[in-house]
């Protein structure tokens, strides 16, 4: 019998969360997706050096404000580390916009252009990237003026079918649902046991891909954040789901059946859909503790991830400066 990677391949995108550039090459998902939390862990590996030292020596030879610069060459090796893996994934790789930026609309969208521009300075054009954003209201509307221009995005961290939906109508290619921290915040107020059916994170995205099949939204749902195998094979048949190299590798091992969960033929129950202006969206989202919670966690985290590769690039800088 196929493995269950290869069964999983059969009725899902494979793509895999990772800035690995030997895992990538290992594992050959579809596409790829990185975050600053993975990128910090790239840009600190050696065979990541090379890429690394060529964003410094360019960013010596640049002028300007120092934090500016230090934050331009730290958006470089995103890049640079993005290019590397479109040379090995025949499909899209999604790269984040700082994560600071997640409460500025234009910045988000000026960053989402400069982005796009220097991967077609690399000779690699739009239809490869995915643009990806906060799912807060400034980040989706953001999105929503990139795709009118042809710039798709990766809506992230969503955890509510608020931010799900409000995504769709903006016109997002992509939405990535965090089962693994949904699973985490009802762990921590005292819930569980749960199984790979009861997991509260599973039967978010569940809920969400429901929704967008019965109402025939055209975005991709992207399950993402793992803790277990279970989550994975328990979305088996959703649209894509971006799945880290310690996991794809226990699936690729296993050879018992997989069954498919989900299907656009019977999506089964969901949330009736919303249409939400931004006071709706806020009230929407606060009134939902597990959500709010989460998304303003995540940024903090990426944030905090973002200064510590930023701090890298000003320690390389200064160590790399003439006399």
């Amino acid at each position: 019998m196929p493995s269950k990677l290869d069964q999983l391949r059969s009725m899902t995108t494979v793509v895999a969360d990772t800035g690995d550039l030997a895992s990538v090459r290992r594992l050959r998902p579809e596409d790829c997706t990185t975050n600053p939390t993975l990128l910090l862990k790239a840009a600190e590996h050696p065979e990541s050096d090379a890429l690394v030292a060529d964003a410094i020596a360019w960013g010596r030879r640049q002028g300007g404000d120092r934090a500016g610069l230090v934050a331009v060459v730290a958006d470089r090796i995103a890049v640079a580390v993005g290019a590397e893996l479109a040379g090995i994934v025949p499909g899209r790789v999604s790269t984040e916009v700082d994560a600071d930026l997640s409460f500025d609309a234009d910045a988000t969208v000026a960053t989402g252009r400069r982005i796009v521009a220097d991967y077609a300075a690399l000779g690699i054009g739009r239809e490869r990237i995915l643009i990806k954003v906060a799912a807060t209201w400034e980040g989706i509307e953001a999105a929503r003026r990139l795709q009118r221009e042809g710039i798709d995005c990766n809506v992230t961290l969503v955890f509510s079918p608020v931010q799900a939906m409000a995504a769709a109508e903006a016109g997002a290619f992509l939405i990535s649902p965090f089962v693994g921290r949904i699973l985490d915040w009802h762990v921590k107020q005292g819930g569980g046991p749960y199984t790979a059916e009861t997991d509260p994170g599973v039967d978010s995205v569940r809920a969400i891909y429901a929704a967008f099949k019965a109402h025939g939204a055209g975005t991709v749902v992207m399950g993402a954040s793992f803790r277990n195998g279970g989550e994975v094979e328990a979305l088996a048949g959703c649209d894509r789901l971006t799945v880290s190299p310690a996991l794809l590798d226990a699936l690729a091992a296993d050879e018992g059946e997989l069954p498919r969960r989900l299907s656009p033929g019977a999506p089964g129950a969901h949330p009736a859909w919303r249409r939400d202006d931004e006071r709706s969206f806020r009230f929407a989202l606060n009134e939902d503790a597990m959500a709010t919670e989460k998304l303003a966690e995540g940024i903090r985290q990426f944030v905090r991830d973002l200064r510590q590769l930023r701090a890298i690039v000003a320690r390389k800088l200064e160590a790399d400066a003439p006399a």
